[in-house]
């Protein structure tokens, strides 16, 4: 499972396996998870996380949306 960008607690990643997928996120702390669709983002998952940080976290992928989306093509190979 690449680690896509680590931001503050949050680590930011992708399963190999995701790649059948639409472009997506995977963002970690301790036991908390969500999963974010990148085009256009919006959440897909929450397992933890409290309304705000949810909120802040929705910002810290609209903020490095390219990133991510740059890494995910690289590693599934897409153009």
């Amino acid at each position: 499972m690449p680690t896509v960008l680590r931001i503050g607690p949050y680590r930011f990643l992708f399963y190999a396996s995701d790649g059948d997928e639409p472009i997506h996120i995977h963002v970690r702390r301790d036991e908390n998870m969500a999963k974010f669709w990148i085009k256009p983002v919006r959440l897909a998952v929450n397992i933890g996380f409290p309304p705000k940080e949810l909120r802040d976290i929705e910002k810290l992928v609209e903020d490095n949306q390219t990133e991510i989306e740059r890494k995910w093509n690289e590693f599934f190979s897409r153009s």
